[in-house]
């Protein structure tokens, strides 16, 4: 079964352009001209992954985004935007999207990062034969997506998940900023943005809430790790 992609974009040569694109990669392809339209068809549609344009009439792309992880869907979302300013893009991560793609845009790199967030979506497929990941105090439950730390739930948004798990699926390993870009993101995002740095932080504040002790550790120069030590 061909996989499934909505694009979202009100701008018609762009979504022409992806349409036809995608679908020559071998892409069954759904689009929707604003926000509101794309949320409506989201209602029947179950789409492999999500591409979906940030400025848009009626319901902009951070609603829409907004709104897809509220109702519990787990679907990679690609963002496209004209803003390329950190806070926009953090915004739009920190929204649900699973990446960020400024325009006007190369497209080999957007179908490079859309088979990327489609492996990742099936390597998590994979991940899901175990329910539980266990560290020290921390659980990372695999079905709902949240982290249990000494009986306290910690909601995640999707991409503090990805990097939990990744961290939780390489204890005491320390994993360099590259690696763990290239992992969480799939692409080079060296020497772009603090990105990596804004995700670790908000995570740790989480999972540190209430005095908690650091189990994410800074290897200066290096990158990060899991461990105990505080």
């Amino acid at each position: 079964m061909r996989q499934h992609i909505m694009v979202v974009d009100d701008d018609d040569k762009i979504t022409s352009l992806l349409r036809r694109s995608l679908a020559f990669e071998g892409y069954e392809v759904t689009t929707a001209s604003n926000g509101m339209e794309g949320l409506k068809l989201l209602l029947t549609a179950d789409p492999d992954m999500l591409i979906l344009d940030v400025m848009m009439p009626q319901v902009d792309g951070w609603e829409v985004c907004r709104r897809v992880r509220e109702g519990g869907s787990t679907v990679p979302i690609l963002m496209l935007t004209a803003k390329d300013d950190i806070s926009d893009r953090v915004k739009g991560l920190d929204a649900g999207a699973d990446d960020y793609l400024i325009k006007p845009f190369a497209l080999e790199e957007l179908l490079a990062r859309v088979r990327a967030l489609l492996r990742r979506k099936s390597d998590k497929m994979d991940d899901s034969s175990s329910n539980k990941i266990v560290f020290d105090d921390l659980a990372l439950d695999l079905d709902s997506r949240e982290a249990i730390r000494s009986g306290r739930r910690i909601e995640l948004t999707a991409k503090e998940y990805d990097l939990l798990l990744l961290f939780m699926q390489n204890p005491r390993r320390v994993l360099t900023r590259d690696a763990i870009m290239e992992k969480i993101w799939g692409y080079d995002f060296s020497g772009e943005s603090n990105v990596l740095e804004v995700y670790i932080a908000m995570l740790r504040q989480k999972l540190e809430e209430g005095g908690a002790k650091r189990i994410i550790q800074t290897v200066r120069g290096t990158g990060y790790v899991l461990r105990g030590e505080g």
